[in-house]
C-alpha cells in the first residue's frame, strides 16, 4: 500500500502531514511512502530529508494522487484534489465535516473512504492520535504571543528607577487545552492571569498552571458534554453569563476566548457593549473566530478594532509554528494510520472503536452517526 503526502493547498498553510522521522515507522510497517515535491517546505523540511528515510518524491500532485492508496493531509482537500484521487482510496485528515457536507458528498461519489481526525474518540488508547489537543496547545501558546506583540504594555511587573510597571491582566475564557496553554504562557511572561470555564471540574487544572479561577452565579450541573468538551447552553444562560462577565472583561488588558462547541457556531460571549467598557489599547484574541467568534465583530483571519480594542481573529496559529505543529501532527496521524496496519496490510476494522469513530465516508456512503443525519436533513 502506498501512502501519499501532498503539499497543502490552503492559503497560508505551512504544516505538512508527515515529517521524515515518521516516514521510517511507516516503511518498517510495510508501507511505501510518496511525498509531493516541496510538501515540507513550509516546515523547513527538504525533499532529500524524506528520501533519506525511505520515501520517494512525486513531481506534482497529479502524479502523487494517481499512485496513492492512502492519502494523509492536514487540511480538507478541495474539489480539484478529490477529482485527482483514485476511486477506492482512503483519505485521512482534518475534515471539518460538520461544515463541509459538500466534501462528504464528493468523497462518497468517488468511493473514497474518508477519516476525520477531529472525530478520533477521546479515550486513553487514542491519546497519541489526538490532533485536536496537539494543535489547540499550539494555538493557546501563539495566542499569548500575538497578544503580547499587539498590547502597548509590558506583560511582567518591572521595578525600575523610572517607576514601577504593573503587570498585564489577562483573562482566559475556556479552560480546555488551548485555554490552559494560554494561561501557562501568559503566566510565564509575568502576567496576572484569571480564567473562567462553565465546567467547575477544571478549577484545579486552572489553578495548577497559575491562574485564579473565576466563578459566576450560573448553573453548572449540565456544563460538560460528550468527550469532556463544554456543552452548548441556552440563550438565557449566555445572557446571564455576559451580564456577570462584563465587569471582569472591562478590567482586563488582554482577553483570550476559546469557547467552541463541536459542530456549531461559536457562542457570542463578548458583546459590543462589553467592548465599549474596555480600556483603549486592550486586546482580544478570539480563538473561535473561524466559527463566528466569541466576540461580536470578530472577523476570521483579520485584526479589527472597535472602541479602541483590537480583536484578533487569526485562524492559522498552528501554521505559524509550522515546525513543531508538523512534528506533533505527524506523530498523531502516523499513529492513527499504523493502528490500521496489521502484518503489513492496511485494513479498515469497523469493530475498532477508534476506526469506527473517525470513519465518515465508506463504500460510497456517509456512515458517521453525527454527519449522516445532517446530510439527510439537508437533502445532500
Amino acid at each position: 500500500m502506498l501512502v501519499a503526502v501532498p503539499k497543502e493547498v490552503s492559503p497560508g498553510e505551512n504544516r505538512v502531514a508527515l515529517i521524515p522521522a515518521s516516514v521510517s515507522s511507516l516503511v518498517k510497517a510495510g508501507l511505501e511512502v510518496l511525498i509531493e515535491q516541496g510538501a515540507g517546505a513550509g516546515a523547513f523540511i527538504a525533499d532529500e530529508a524524506y528520501e533519506a528515510e525511505g520515501a520517494k518524491v512525486a513531481p506534482d500532485a497529479r502524479a502523487l494522487y494517481a499512485a496513492a492508496d492512502i492519502i494523509i493531509k492536514v487540511r480538507p482537500p478541495d474539489p480539484a484534489e478529490v477529482g485527482l484521487m483514485k476511486e477506492g482510496a482512503s483519505l485521512i485528515c482534518l475534515m471539518d465535516a460538520f461544515f463541509r457536507l459538500d466534501l462528504m458528498t464528493l468523497l462518497a461519489a468517488r468511493g473514497i473512504s474518508g477519516f476525520g481526525l477531529e472525530f478520533v474518540p477521546r479515550i486513553t488508547r487514542a491519546q497519541s492520535m489526538d490532533v485536536l489537543s496537539s494543535m489547540a496547545a499550539i494555538a493557546g501558546y501563539r495566542a499569548v504571543i500575538e497578544a503580547a506583540e499587539l498590547l502597548p504594555k509590558y506583560f511582567p511587573m518591572l521595578m525600575t528607577s523610572a517607576g514601577t510597571i504593573k503587570p498585564t491582566k489577562v483573562f482566559v475564557i475556556g479552560a480546555g487545552v488551548a485555554g490552559l496553554m494560554a494561561i501557562a504562557t501568559a503566566k510565564r511572561l509575568g502576567a496576572v492571569v484569571e480564567a473562567y470555564d462553565t465546567r467547575p471540574v477544571v478549577k484545579e487544572q486552572v489553578e495548577s498552571v497559575g491562574a485564579k479561577f473565576v466563578e459566576f452565579d450560573l448553573p453548572t450541573e449540565d456544563a460538560e458534554g460528550q468527550g469532556g468538551y463544554a456543552k452548548a447552553q441556552s440563550d438565557d444562560f449566555y445572557e446571564k453569563q455576559r451580564a456577570q462577565m462584563k465587569a471582569k472583561v472591562a478590567a482586563m488588558d488582554v482577553v483570550i476566548t476559546t469557547a467552541a462547541i463541536p459542530g456549531k457556531q461559536a457562542p457570542v460571549l463578548i458583546t459590543d457593549d462589553m467592548l465599549s467598557e474596555m480600556r483603549p489599547g486592550s486586546v482580544i484574541i478570539d480563538l473561535a473566530a473561524e466559527r463566528g467568534g466569541n466576540t461580536e465583530g470578530a472577523v476570521a483571519g483579520e485584526v479589527v478594532e472597535k472602541h479602541g480594542v483590537k480583536i484578533v481573529g487569526y485562524t492559522d496559529y498552528p501554521s505559524r509554528s509550522s515546525v513543531h505543529a508538523s512534528q506533533l501532527f505527524s506523530k498523531n496521524i502516523s499513529t492513527f494510520l499504523l493502528n490500521m496496519v496489521k502484518e503489513e496490510r492496511f485494513a479498515i476494522d469497523l469493530e475498532d472503536e477508534i476506526v469506527k469513530g473517525a470513519l465518515l465516508v465508506h463504500e460510497g456512503q456517509v456512515i458517521h452517526d453525527l454527519i449522516k443525519p445532517l446530510m439527510e436533513s439537508k437533502g445532500a
